[in-house]
């Protein structure tokens, strides 16, 4: 087995690491969720900042739908006569919403504990926000010039809401955004056990997102007289049935790599598994051994699980409604609407409503026939530099490509014709993944050595 630690000691200099917590701390305590949060704030912020740095107005705007949807484009100028297209960053600053009685430690203060920071979005992804805008302040200060223009795109509503940033960006502004091919740091990165890196992993394709509104519907009545069709029930069952249902086993030109790669970092029957699954004909019994393991499973499979449930309207009422959101997460190759009618099949109930929901809240008897991205060719002029840092700060470690499990803004450049590539140097542990759950943590080692990544890769990529 192949593993490192982290390059010691941290490079960043003490200067950029002060400036680097206190972007971060500053991104963390803005509210950027979409129902009371704004991610205007925290743009004009990261605007402010920039300008502070002696970027020209004309180089950082924030624009958007509206003024709680603001999304800051700021463009590092390149080499005067270059006719290299420039590089795009996209990162979404918008952040999943959170109870403060789920945590314990308030979400939407920075926290510094036990050698890790804490705070909403301390994973996904305002480590990697803070990080780009750090770069180019530090790359400003040292009057780096790079070969080509780069384009940071801080943007609203990737994880819900109606105003997508990245979407609205290329469907109004695309001049502002237009590059070659686009980094996103929201996927990928390296793949950490107790703090050690194996792998450097970077997002070739991506599954499919979908939300589905269960709905029963029943006349209700007083609960003194209990009817053997309660609309509670209905649902509960559809659900129990979903729990125990698998998706097909699946697996494509992507994770058949990334199996075999991740095979020689691993030792034993894991190892062998993990092997037995990257062939054509993935073996089943090591993938029902792999698939006890959350992110394996989802590696193999379409997964679909339910999120959210309201039902009924009084304690001594029949329930007139209930509804479910369920959340799938969809296999390349395969449509919302495909799932949704998968979703009935596995339900077997007649008198379900099962309707697709996009993710601005819109509800439609059916889903979009759209599939998700096919992957973009893995360009040298990114993997170069790459392979050069990673060896320079985790030696020994491969660098290899894989199907992010969730989703991500890549969907939207793809879609608009630019190669998107993801991962960002910070590192999670594979069994500390706290994205979208309570008590959200980075350990402060892997965020210094995230930032000091990002400007390291930035120089290299636009130096060759």
């Amino acid at each position: 087995m192949t593993s490192a630690l982290f390059a010691q000691p941290n490079q960043l200099p003490v200067a950029d690491k002060a400036l680097a917590r206190e972007i971060f701390q500053q991104l963390i305590e803005t509210n950027t969720t979409d129902s009371v949060g704004s991610t205007t704030v925290a743009a004009d912020a990261m605007k402010k900042r920039l300008l502070d740095a002696g970027f020209a107005e004309s180089d950082v705007v924030v624009m958007g739908p509206n003024d709680r949807k603001g999304n800051m484009v700021a463009r590092y100028r390149g080499r005067a006569g270059s006719t290299l297209k420039p590089v795009l960053i996209i990162g979404h600053i918008d952040v999943v919403e959170a109870k403060r009685s789920d945590w314990t430690t308030d979400p939407f203060q920075f926290v510094e504990k036990d050698g890790y920071f804490y705070g909403r979005g301390t994973q996904d992804m305002k480590d990697s926000d803070a990080a780009v805008v750090e770069s180019f302040i530090r790359m400003r200060r040292e009057g780096f010039v790079p070969d080509r223009d780069i384009i940071v795109a801080l943007t609203a509503d990737e994880e819900g809401g109606k105003s997508n940033g990245v979407d609205w960006l290329l469907k109004n502004h695309r001049d502002l955004i237009d590059g070659g091919f686009a980094l996103n740091p929201d996927a990928g990165g390296p793949e950490l056990e107790k703090g050690r890196a194996v792998s450097m992993d970077i997002e070739a394709t991506e599954k499919l997102y979908a939300d589905y509104r269960v709905t029963a519907t029943n006349p209700g009545g007083h609960s003194s007289l209990p009817r053997p069709d309660n609309a509670i029930y209905h649902v509960a069952d559809a659900l129990g049935r979903l729990e125990k249902t698998t998706f097909p086993l699946e697996t494509n030109e992507v994770t058949r790599v990334y199996f075999a790669s991740s095979a020689k970092t691993k030792d034993g029957q894991l190892a062998e598994d993990l092997k037995a699954v990257s062939g054509p004909v993935p073996d089943a019994a090591a993938a029902q051994r792999l698939s006890k393991d959350p992110i394996y499973n989802s590696l193999l499979h379409t997964t679909c699980v339910a999120t959210m449930m309201s039902a009924g309207h009084a304690p001594n009422a029949l329930p007139g409604s209930a509804v479910a959101n369920v959340n799938c997460r969809i296999f390349p190759g395969h449509s919302q609407e495909e799932i949704r009618q998968e979703l009935i099949r596995i339900f077997a109930d007649p008198t379900l409503k099962v309707q697709y929901v996009t993710d601005g809240g819109e509800v439609f008897e059916k889903g979009s026939d759209r599939k998700s991205m096919a992957p973009p060719p893995l360009d040298p002029v990114v993997l170069r530099p790459l392979d050069a840092i990673v060896k320079s700060m985790w030696p020994g470690i491969p660098v290899i490509a894989e199907m992010e499990t969730g989703a991500s803004d890549s969907v939207y450049t793809m879609n608009a014709g630019i190669p998107s590539y993801g991962f960002s140097g910070m590192g999670v542990d594979r069994d500390d993944v706290r994205a979208h759950g309570r008590d959200e943590r980075i350990r402060v080692v892997d965020f210094y050595n995230g930032v000091e990544f990002e400007y390291l890769y930035l120089k290299a990529l636009t130096s060759q």
